[in-house]
Order: C-alpha cells, then structure tokens, then sequence
C-alpha cells in the first residue's frame, strides 16, 4: 500500500480507534449499570434493543446526510451525539430515557462508521479495498479489546467516571477528521435487495446473517449480565469481555481461509456445532475462571465468523451487478436479528436463570445446523469465487467496501457457468454463456495449490440443464 493512501486513510481510522475504545465498553458499562440498579434482564434487554433499532434506522438513512453536509461536518455531527448521549446516561439513571438515548446514540454511531466507510471506499481503486478493510477490521477489534480491558479501571474511579470518558474519547474522535483538508467524495445510494428477494437468492445467506445478529447482540448484551450474576468483579468481566472479542479478531480470518476450501454451507453447519458445543460447556463445565477463558475465547471466534461465511456464501450466489445491493440487504437482516435478540433472550434468563443465556445460545446453533444442512440437502453450494473477506456490518458503504475487484470478477465468471439472468430479474447480469469464460478472458487466479474453481471441464460444456455447476442455496 502506498504511503499517499495510507496517509488518507490514517485520519478515518485513527477516528474509529479513538470512539471505538469509549464504543467497545459502553454496552458492558450500561448492562452491569442496570442490573446492579436491580432492573430485570426483560428490561435490560429492551434497552440493549434500543441501540440496535438506532443502527438499523442510520443505515438506512445516514446516507442522505452524508450527502447533503459533507463527510468532515458529518463525522463531527454524529460524533457529538454519541458524546452528548452517552454524558447524559451518567447524570442519571433511568431505563425509559436510556432507551431512548440508546436509540439516538446508535443512530449517531452507525453514522460515524458510514462516514468512515465511505471515505475508505473512495481512498483507493477497487484492488486496495481488501487491504483498506484489513486496517479498518484491525483498528475496529483492537479498539474493542481495549476499551474492554478499560472497563475496571474506569469503573474504580466513580460512578459517572466510565460515562465521562466515553464522551471525551468521542468528542477527541473528531479530530483527526476535522484537521485534514479532504474535498468530500460523492457516494452512490443503492437500495438493498429486499428480504423476500434475498431469501430467493440465497435462505442459507439470510438465515446466517440473522443468526449472526442474534448471537452478537446477545454477546454484547446480556453476556456482560451473565457473568456479573456468576459473581466476577467489573474488571473480571471486562476482561472476560476482551478475550471473546480478540477471539474474533484472531480466528475470523483462518475460518474464512477455511470456507475459501470447502463448501462453505458446510462451515456454516460446522460454526453452528461448534457454537452449540460451547454452550454446552459454558453449563456443563465446573465454573473456573480459565476454562471460562478459553471457551469464551473460542465462542468469540465462531460467533462472529458466522456473517462473514455467510456474506461470503450469499456472493457465491449473486450475480455480480447487485453484489453491493446483497451486501446491503444482509446487513439489514443482521440488524434485525440484532434488535429482537435481546428481548427475545432476556426473558428466557428471567425464567430458567442466568444460564438461560446458554440454552438460547445452544438453541440458536442448533436451529440454524437444522436449517443450513437441510438447504444443503436441498441445493448444495457451488464452489467459491472469490476469497474470503472479514466482514463487520456496520453501515451500507461498509457493504460495497467489502466488494472487492476479486469478488467482482469472481462473480462475472461464475455468471458465465451458470445462467443468473433470473436471480435477480430487476439487475444487469453478463451474457449468460454456457460453460467457462473465454480464454482470452481475464482470470484472477487466488488459489496457489489449486486449480482455479471456475475452470470448466469439458463436461460442463453442455446446455443449461445439464451443466455439473450445482447452484446456490
């Protein structure tokens, strides 16, 4: 990577770090608040909810401001509500108006990540986007694991101390956006593909990225709530809280490489017994503070490699021209799963205990093994087009940053071995030619050990009907 475009990405990433260390706690911070407060995990789980519902509602509507005040007046915008939401959570505590500063102050965080996003995006050419969205996954989970870690030294210094410095670290976010002189890109606004054509294209694509949602919010959520009622102290927690997110920074990426190999419906039922397994053993072991480590650790990897397997399963699919418009439409399925997560779980701890959280976990994991093998019973996955890419959902330009040149071309190819003119009737999809691209064609070979995927055997030079390219479920 040249250093011009490091040097343009710095400000937003640095910008990220900064908020994401006050981010990374703050969900940790409100949970124990409240139950310490005596609220009930009902409540709690509706006030988890409220951020979320404020992520969703920015991601489908951050963009028009973006485009109307330009990215720098944008970041110091958003910014400021999340410091000026979050310092009036510490003046006092009440659920009601926490739901409804929760809800403002997800709104104003998603719109942060969009204008970060999309300066990335607009940095460089499509082949850098895989290392842009490399240090924007780095600054993003390293920033989490240390705001966890903050979580206890905080806490030791007051009541209002942790809300404090999550707004400062906020309102000095804008700076490194603020003192670089940058003519606003223009960006494009794509409508996400709707459920039900979602759904049509790729279920095991829809399933996964609202099970991921469920299982995240879940972590972020009521997790923290869990282990406060096993009895570890604010600064156990916090660190229980950074181990499950480095186990995500470290494990997402060898499971991706893992699902560029196999058939990725296949590491989705994987993901979804390994999670069950963990679960099994969060009830199962004798409560010891390292082994709750260790599986806390391997829960974070497989919880939340799920999105991006499945983000990577649905591209497999989708022809290349709404490519953008898949990934967007997935990150609102995420969000949605993300929202009904907490109210649907809460109750569940309420009635059978604070174990419940891992009953739900277990049921979720097996549900989603039921569904992701009975689809590849039904239609099993083609090969991969493209390499795996980290994926964060985070905001809509995060989705087409994620759409790599390799992706595109990988795409264009498979549309070449299988006729996707009617995936998505209302987008552009190539010639639909039947068997490989031709040979004076450009071919992204990604696979060093291997033969590309696309290559068609002679068999595959058939009719339509008759092709060996199994298609996508």
């Amino acid at each position: 990577m040249s250093r011009q475009l490091l040097a343009m990405a710095l400000a937003p990433l640095l910008g990220l770090f900064i908020l994401g260390i006050g981010n990374g706690f703050l969900a940790t911070l409100i949970t124990l608040r409240l139950d310490a407060a005596g609220e009930s995990p009902v409540v709690i789980g509706w006030v988890s909810s409220a951020y979320f519902i404020g992520l969703a509602l920015g991601a489908m509507f951050n963009d028009r401001l973006l485009l109307r005040i330009g990215h720098i007046r944008a970041y110091g915008t958003f910014a400021s509500l999340v410091a000026v939401t979050v310092l009036l959570q510490g003046l006092w505590l009440d659920p009601i108006s926490w739901f409804g500063l929760r809800l403002i102050g997800g709104w104003a965080t998603v719109g942060v990540y969009l204008v970060i996003e999309s300066w990335l995006l607009t940095s460089g050419e499509a082949k850098v986007r895989g290392r842009l969205l490399a240090l924007y996954m780095i600054a993003l989970y390293a920033a989490g694991v240390l705001g966890q870690l903050l979580l206890g030294v905080t806490d030791a210094m007051g009541v209002t101390a942790p809300f404090m410095v999550i707004g400062m670290l906020a309102s000095l976010s804008v700076l490194p956006m603020a003192m670089i002189p940058r003519v606003s890109p223009l960006i494009e606004h794509a409508e996400p593909l709707s459920p039900m054509r979602l759904i049509t294209l790729t279920p095991t694509g829809v399933m996964g990225s609202f099970g991921s949602g469920l299982a995240v919010a879940a972590v972020y959520s009521l997790l923290p709530l869990y282990l406060q009622r096993i009895g570890l102290t604010v600064n156990q927690i916090g660190q229980m809280m950074a181990v499950v997110i480095l186990g995500a920074m470290l494990l997402q990426y060898p499971i991706g490489r893992w699902s560029d190999r196999h058939d990725r419906q296949m590491v989705l039922i994987l993901i979804g017994t390994f999670c069950t397994l963990i679960s099994a053993g969060m009830l199962l072991l004798p409560p010891n503070i390292w082994v709750m480590a260790g599986l806390l650790f391997l829960l974070g990897g497989g919880v939340f490699a799920l999105y991006p397997v499945a983000v990577g399963h649905a591209a497999d699919r989708a022809p290349a021209g709404a490519l953008v418009r898949m990934s967007q439409g997935l990150l609102l399925i995420n969000a949605i799963g993300s929202t009904v997560s907490p109210p649907l779980i809460s109750p569940v701890m309420a009635a059978v205990g604070d174990a419940g959280l891992f009953w739900a976990f277990g049921a979720m994991s097996i549900g989603m093994v039921a569904f992701f093998g009975w689809r590849r019973s039904v239609r099993p996955a083609p090969l991969p087009v493209a390499p795996f890419s980290p994926t964060t959902p985070m905001s809509s330009a995060g989705a087409e940053l994620a759409v790599t040149e390799e992706l595109m071309q990988g795409a264009t190819e498979h549309e070449h071995v299988e006729d996707l003119s009617d995936a998505v009737p209302e987008v552009e999809t190539v010639e639909p030619l039947v068997g490989p691209p031709p040979p004076d064609e450009a071919h992204i070979v990604y696979y060093e050990d291997e033969e590309p995927p696309h290559a068609a055997s002679p068999d595959q030079e058939r009719l339509p009907d008759e092709t060996t390219s199994p298609s996508r479920g």
